[in-house]
């Protein structure tokens, strides 16, 4: 039986440990926050799809008789439908639909993913074919299929993944995909808003490009080497003929790598380590910073008075080049988000969230 009023929603996310690491198939750590994008919808007796969009002041609207053409890059309302249709979903009835959420717009913190997991959740119960993806992780993958590689981008599956399932989420891609849920007693993150836009595609693009051809040039002088197995002082001498923009963020995802497998050991531990956590977190930072080339001046900032304020560590989040970073205060996280602010970030008090979930 299909509802006549749905409201479904999803979170954002951080990555803890890994960042740029999912499309090299390197293992990430990432949690969903409580900052959640919400679909709300009632049916119509027609066949009309009325959406409004409130944060970003746009409406759209159509009929969906087959695939529906894209109108502007990254559709992500209408790939949605036309991955849907492709498995076979039909919508018989219209709806009037609310977009609207509470996660920092195009700023690092998975937006747009969340969006697209609940959307797809929502066309799910309102075509009655909950079927097609009975699981969070079929949704997840089905979000992925729309957002990403219908338009042929950059991005990886971290996101889909931590904002359909929720929680903290430990996602290894090699030899295959495994999720794992983590458990730790994590305090409160101060999220801060640089407000400094970012330019996502295109940052993760430059990123991934410049550490591929680091691999490809590898590949091609030492056949059996492996990203995922290669240490430290084996890929040092191996690398230092390539000029140092591909070098880098190739030498940059080894150190992140590492750092990752250090994350793990910590969460699997009998007691979780507040301060090494935080420790971790600054040291990705560092990273990120140097060798990767993602971080600004002003996140820069919002970091170091974030740590001066009492966090135990933090970094950037996301593609980088702008958007947000967050800093772990489990103990005085509102004298940390006076600070972001009083450097000009905005500020949010998160904790770990559950995923993609209809709302009563």
């Amino acid at each position: 039986m299909i509802n006549r009023k749905l409201k479904v929603s999803s979170p954002g996310r951080i990555c803890l440990f890994g960042e740029h690491q999912d499309y090299l198939n390197l293992d990430v750590i990432a949690a969903a926050i409580s900052l959640r994008f919400f679909i709300e919808g009632e049916m119509r007796p027609d066949r009309q799809f009325l959406i409004d969009l409130p944060d970003i002041q746009e409406k759209d609207q159509f009929i969906i008789e087959g695939e529906l053409p894209y109108q502007k890059s990254r559709d992500y309302l209408r790939s949605a439908i036309n991955v849907l249709q492709r498995l076979g979903c039909q919508f018989d009835s219209g709806w009037n639909i609310k977009m609207h959420g509470e996660i920092p717009i195009n700023a690092g913190t998975s937006s747009s993913s969340a969006m697209v997991v609940a959307w797809i959740k929502f066309l799910l119960e309102a075509a009655g074919r909950s079927d097609l993806a009975p699981n969070p992780e079929t949704i997840a993958k089905l979000a992925h299929r729309a957002e990403v590689l219908e338009f042929k981008e950059p991005g990886g599956q971290m996101d889909h993944y931590t904002s359909a399932l929720g929680g903290i989420l430990w996602i290894k891609f090699s030899p295959s995909l495994t999720l794992t849920s983590l458990q730790a007693p994590l305090g409160a993150f101060v999220l801060g808003d640089s407000l400094e836009k970012k330019d996502t595609t295109g940052t993760l693009g430059s990123v991934r490009e410049r550490v591929n051809q680091g691999f490809i040039f590898l590949k091609k002088r030492f056949p059996g080497i492996n990203l995922e197995k290669i240490n430290l002082p084996e890929i040092l001498p191996l690398i230092k003929d390539l000029p140092l923009e591909i070098k880098n963020p190739l030498l940059g995802a080894i150190y992140n790598r590492d750092l990752t497998r250090e994350g793990i050991k910590l969460f699997q531990a009998k007691n979780f380590d507040h301060q090494e956590f935080g420790r971790l977190l600054s040291e990705q930072q560092k990273i990120l910073r140097e060798l990767v080339g993602l971080s600004t001046a002003k996140i820069d900032r919002m970091l170091q008075e974030s740590m001066e304020s009492g966090a135990l560590g933090g970094k950037i989040n996301g593609s980088g080049g702008g958007g947000c970073m967050f800093a772990y205060a489990p103990e005085n996280p509102k004298t940390v988000a006076r600070a972001i602010e009083k450097v000009g970030g905005r500020a949010y008090i998160v904790s770990v969230d559950s995923g993609l979930r209809i709302e009563n």
